[in-house]
């Protein structure tokens, strides 16, 4: 196969404000990993991050913008992302992220500090109004955290809780998932060190441990998951860079952290230094040592994927417009540069 027929497809989203070209579509090189641009779509302004629908037959996106709004997108043919109806507010001010459960599409509102969601129609299309669930709190980094700013959603593997990292509030909120159609309900809020900014989230692939990882103080904290009680208790932190100031010239502002399907290794990516952190991660998943950092591959990287082989790592370097992959070498985690597409603005790589 030539990589651009038939087989896997990525999907990129960008910032429209800053010249990118709204959602763009590769294909995926099955031997090499390779991207091939096929075509873009601008139909919705600043669509900053894609999710995946149920049965990938769907791709949602946020829009970015004063207003917010989120998008569902058909992709009966993957090559075209098609608008399923217009874009649906949600009642939220610059949402930055999403993700879809129990029948509902959830967005995190970053201007606004709160979380809406959604109700997902039978067709995949947006039914609302939202349902808006506002966080509160603030933080000591006065011109970040004079209030709360939600930045992620992501939920539990076992589909019985959402948790939402809030960068201005220091905190992670709870939230019990109802799947008889509701809405999130309110479970808790645990806080994180003061100033720490958490931004986002991921859980380890046993479910029992989740990783923050914190843009304003340079570090990824650990966590142990009760989801039995939806109780999270965090237990240690680390940075993602080798000392404050190594190769650095200015601030640094980690964006996004994934972890590997065998649980060995995490990514994190930061903004300033421009590099990709290699953590190693323990047996038990609470213990995490800095290995080293590579160059990220361009400038500004907002977001890391991992192929969904577990293969290869592809980083979305916002302000040098471009995507960058790096096959990774399974016995030390560390990333090999293979390639990159130019993609202006782009700010998030997912695979349908």
């Amino acid at each position: 196969m030539d990589g651009t027929g038939g087989g896997r497809r990525a999907y990129i989203g960008s910032f429209t404000s800053a010249g990118g070209r709204g959602v763009t579509t590769a294909a995926v090189d099955p031997d090499t990993g390779a991207l091939t641009v096929l075509r873009h779509t601008d139909a919705v302004p600043d669509p900053s991050y894609l999710v995946p629908g149920p049965g990938a037959e769907m791709l949602y996106a946020v829009s970015e913008t004063e207003e917010g709004h989120a998008a569902a997108f058909s992709l009966a043919d993957p090559d075209r992302p098609t608008p399923v109806g217009e874009p649906v507010p949600v009642d939220g001010s610059g949402p930055t992220h999403l993700t879809c459960a129990a029948g509902q599409l959830i967005t995190a509102n970053y201007t606004s500090g709160s979380v809406s969601a959604l109700r997902l129609r039978p067709d995949g299309g947006l039914a609302g109004p939202p349902t808006v669930l506002p966080h509160h709190g603030s933080g000591p980094v006065r011109d970040r955290q004079e209030g709360p700013h939600a930045h992620a959603v992501v939920a539990d593997p076992s589909w019985r809780w959402l948790l939402s990292a809030d960068l201005g509030a220091d905190s992670v909120w709870i939230y019990r998932l109802d799947h008889a159609g509701a809405a999130p309900r309110p479970h808790g809020r645990t806080p994180l060190r003061p100033g720490s900014g958490p931004r986002h989230l991921v859980f380890h692939p046993r479910g029992e441990r989740v990783y923050v990882i914190n843009e304003l103080d340079s570090t990824v904290t650990c966590c142990r998951w009760d989801r039995g009680g939806g109780a999270l208790e965090p237990t240690t932190t680390v940075r993602t860079l080798p000392d404050a100031t190594a190769g650095l010239t200015g601030e640094n502002h980690p964006s996004e952290l994934v972890v590997s399907a065998d649980g060995r290794w995490a990514w994190a990516a930061n903004r300033g230094h421009d590099s990709v952190a290699v953590l190693a991660l323990d047996p038990h998943g609470d213990g995490m040592e800095l290995v080293t950092t590579v160059p990220c591959g361009g400038h500004w990287p907002r977001d890391l994927a991992l192929d969904p082989a577990g293969r290869r790592l592809y980083v979305a370097n916002e302000r040098s417009g471009d995507v960058t992959w790096f096959d990774l070498d399974s016995e030390t985690g560390v990333p090999r540069r293979a390639g990159s597409i130019e993609v202006p603005a782009a700010t998030c790589v997912v695979f349908g």
